[in-house]
């Protein structure tokens, strides 16, 4: 390896690392054409699943809670408490979730671990500190208050869709979470927990409100709603039966129609988790079918391996696949072409054709046609992903023959009729941007909602120009004008759904290129020069999820990452910067730093979950993305024509 490093040819480099990566990845597709790697976010979900055990009252799983804990103990930081991301800082919620896992699963509450988070949880301020999702956690138990929950009446279900706080104004994930919620919040059962294991030596005695995640929360908004949270507090008695009863029947409703087989509600840990506890507190039997089928669904997000075991939040088979397909597209050749080929026809009925999911509340004349992030999650398709599988359809298809016209165009006819005033795309819905309602003492996470992105509105756009939307359409224009107020000052975009500027300016510099924005452009080239100048020495880049703190005035340096690596190269090559002395910089760097199974490795956390609350490790990022970069470079040097042809 080290003489081939020495080898003045760049492009050789690259072709080689090309070649052992692609043959690894390979490797990795499963028989029927798919790609799916494993996706880790912080110590709450796994912490989660051992509390839904207990919760339910189930036998003990022993040797897979063993596994959790051997999990549990290796993320401990070396603050004593548990990070929301590898390496990150302490935070109380997810400590506070882990040590009662830890404790649940029989951990000695003097063991030097244990005690050393006790003592770091208190001086944090204790389970008192903890956010609204872990306080109800908390209370599920009867270890800790349900007055130090901001309320949420079941009623709240059949307000009328004009109300100002209404769940068609909340984004899919809060819904979904929400709505069984709702039923557990009228309820307040109390977990069967048969150990009878309670976090009394969690609390300092100290009550304190929660604390808001949210940008830009407003003063006069939040008085309001805490002021509304007193008033429910002190009526939470008078509700008319029948009217409560009609809300929870609307809430079993709402939950049963979107249960989505084993797949689950939403799709998502702790939506899918609520709806068992939901069904479990109206007196399903464990054996009734939705009860059983949403209980198996939180079972198949288990990664058990032999020493260790945890619970994913969700699984990304589409957005592993329709990535990895690219990454192959580009490095090209017979085999490859044809594992691609195998991906599409794997996506290609996973099209969601059928089903007028949640979207269609603002929408409702738009017909379906998206994919969604998992297996199956049919009332949830997403514009990212669907802009993704369009955009490999479209380049694999001249080569192969196989007519995704159909397809494409469905996919385009839903993405374009979910633009939103203002010309950008949310991830999920159409003008999801009520921004009051992150003022609600129950939303302190700060993600209630699915406003446009500029990431997100890049992918779109990407797409669009790829299949030939001329720049002077109307909605282009205005998805380009979004883009460009969305700029930062220094150059960078905002990266919602990756970390952070990183993932956001890739996003957009592959999007103005392919919708045939001058790469001379002032826009343009300030986002170059940022990239330039963020370069790490060691070639690499590299970007945490402090990024996403409400403080943040700049980029500030970290440790370089194949897949922000990868990311910044494709985003400098879509700029026409081939040939610039970055882009080699960076290329040596992931030739230097390939692993001898031809992949490499990241602890990283680059994947954005909720900023400043809950963040993803996705494993196929540091195999698809620095594999994309490297042939894309091969390709560009190879090439008589330096310009990026494609939308990604």
């Amino acid at each position: 390896m080290a003489t081939l490093l020495e080898t003045p040819d760049l492009v050789a480099i690259a072709d080689a690392a090309t070649t052992r990566a692609a043959a690894a990845l390979a490797d990795a597709q499963r028989p029927d054409g798919h790609w799916v790697f494993e996706l880790e976010a912080d110590a709450t979900i796994p912490a989660e699943y051992v509390l839904l055990r207990h919760y339910l009252g189930e036998p003990r799983a022993v040797e897979l809670e063993a596994k959790i804990g051997r999990y549990l103990r290796r993320i401990q930081g070396a603050h004593h408490g548990w990070p929301l991301f590898h390496g990150g800082a302490f935070d109380v919620s997810a400590s506070v979730k882990a040590y009662y896992a830890l404790k649940m699963i029989g951990d000695d509450i003097d063991s030097p671990h244990m005690a050393a988070a006790r003592r770091a949880i208190l001086a944090a301020g204790g389970a008192e500190a903890a956010n609204v999702f872990t306080r109800i956690q908390l209370a599920l138990f009867g270890a800790g208050p349900w007055k130090a929950v901001p309320t949420l009446p079941v009623e709240l279900i059949l307000l009328p869709r004009w109300f100002p706080v209404h769940l068609s104004k909340m984004s899919y994930w809060a819904r979904t979470v929400i709505v069984p919620l709702l039923v557990l919040a009228a309820k307040q059962p109390v977990a069967r927990n048969p150990l009878g294991i309670t976090v009394d030596e969690l609390y300092t005695g100290r009550p304190k409100p929660p604390e808001s995640k949210a940008a830009d929360t407003k003063r006069g908004w939040t008085m309001f709603f805490n002021g509304l949270d007193v008033v429910l507090k002190g009526v939470e008695g008078l509700w008319p039966k029948r009217l409560r009863a009609r809300a929870i029947q609307a809430c079993i409703d709402f939950t049963v129609e979107r249960l989505n087989g084993e797949d689950g509600l939403g799709a998502i840990y702790p939506a899918m988790a609520n709806s068992v506890m939901m069904f479990d507190c109206l007196g399903y039997a464990e054996d009734h079918p939705h009860r059983a089928i949403a209980r198996q669904s939180v079972e198949n997000l288990l990664v058990v391996k032999d020493d260790e075991a945890y619970c994913q939040p969700c699984v990304s088979p589409v957005w592993d696949t329709a990535l990895a397909a690219h990454a192959m597209l580009e490095a090209g050749g017979a085999e490859n072409e044809a594992r691609a080929d195998a991906a599409l026809e794997w996506l290609r009925p996973l099209q969601v054709l059928d089903v007028k999911g949640d979207w269609a509340e603002q929408r409702p004349d738009v017909r379906p046609g998206g994919w969604a992030f998992q297996y199956n999650n049919a009332h949830y398709p997403d514009l990212d992903d669907t802009a993704v599988v369009v955009m490999a359809m479209d380049r694999a298809a001249p080569r192969s023959g196989a007519d995704y016209r159909m397809a494409v165009e469905r996919a385009v006819e839903w993405t374009v009729g979910l633009q939103s005033k203002g010309g950008g795309w949310g991830a999920f819905d159409a003008d999801n941007h009520h921004h009051y309602l992150n003022n609600i003492p129950f939303a302190d996470h700060g993600a209630l909602l699915d406003p446009a992105t500029s990431d997100v509105s890049a992918r779109v756009v990407s797409m669009l120009g790829q299949l030939g939307e001329p720049l002077d359409t109307p909605r282009m224009r205005e998805a380009i004008g979004f883009l460009e107020r969305e700029q930062m000052t220094d150059g960078s975009w905002f990266g919602r759904w990756g970390v952070n500027y990183i993932y956001g300016t890739w996003s957009v510099l592959c999007a103005l290129n392919a919708a045939g924005v001058d790469s001379q452009s002032p826009m343009v080239r300030k986002a170059v020069a940022w990239l330039v100048a963020i370069q790490n020495a060691d070639g690499g880049w590299g970007e945490d999820c402090d990024s996403y703190d409400l403080a943040y005035t700049g980029h500030t340096p970290a440790p370089s990452t194949a897949s922000q690596t990868g990311w910044a190269l494709l985003a400098l090559m879509a700029a026409g910067e081939v040939d610039h002395p970055a882009v080699e910089r960076g290329v040596r760097y992931l030739a230097e730093t390939q692993a001898e199974d031809g992949l490499w490795g990241q602890e990283m956390y680059t994947g954005g979950g909720f900023p400043r609350v809950f963040y993803l490790r996705y494993h196929g990022y540091p195999k698809y993305f620095p594999l994309w970069a490297l042939a894309r470079y091969r390709n560009l040097k190879r090439s008589n024509d330096r310009r990026v042809t494609v939308g990604m």
